[in-house]
């Protein structure tokens, strides 16, 4: 008897079919809304305008928040984040294989509020009062008083939807702040542990 491909079963659709039947963007938005996440607030510094232009002015610091992230592997370190496609952040990282996270703690609500603004001004002005160190291998800040900091290399991207994955091997993890809890996102909103 020759091998032929099974039918596509009728339960699943198939992958240029979007949403399954009767799954809204809505629905798909509440349901996943009932997953806590942590938030991080995932940052890299722009290149310079001229690389070859010491006069030239340097590239800007971007910023964004983010609660689909996640550790990948131990060995080697790998974690994965998920952007927008087309977003500020997915462009840079495109161009820029160098980017930090910084793990926000409770107290820090603020911080992520900012860097989620839709139509926000420019990111110089959002980092203006916000204390943060320089990371040693990306340049990238990091957030003071955030509960760990990581800085990563970009190892591989994934076109998935309509979000790029970007996989980072680790750098550098720190643990800088052992206060307090994390921040975490919870049906659309920030909330703390407890």
């Amino acid at each position: 008897m020759p091998n032929t491909p099974a039918a596509p079963s009728p339960m699943i659709p198939s992958p240029a079919a979007g949403h399954a039947e009767g799954v809204s963007n809505d629905e798909f938005r509440a349901a996943m809304s009932r997953l806590a996440a942590g938030v991080v607030l995932v940052t890299a510094q722009e290149p310079p305008l001229d690389p070859d232009d010491p006069e030239a002015p340097g590239g800007e610091d971007v910023g964004m928040t983010a609660t689909a992230f996640m550790s990948v592997s131990l060995d080697p370190p790998l974690v994965l984040v998920s952007l927008r496609e087309g977003s500020r952040m997915d462009e840079l990282l495109d161009e820029q294989p160098l980017w930090a996270v910084s793990v926000l703690s409770e107290s820090q609500r603020h911080i992520a509020g900012r860097f989620a603004m839709k139509g926000r001004v420019s990111d110089r002005l959002l980092f203006q009062d916000i204390p943060y160190a320089r990371g040693e291998y990306t340049g990238a800040p990091l957030v003071r008083g955030a509960l760990a900091t990581l800085e990563c290399r970009t190892e591989q991207r994934v076109t998935a939807g309509d979000h790029t994955l970007v996989i980072g091997r680790v750098l550098t993890a720190r643990v800088p702040s052992a206060d307090g809890g994390p921040l975490t996102y919870f049906r659309g909103r920030y909330r703390q542990l407890g």
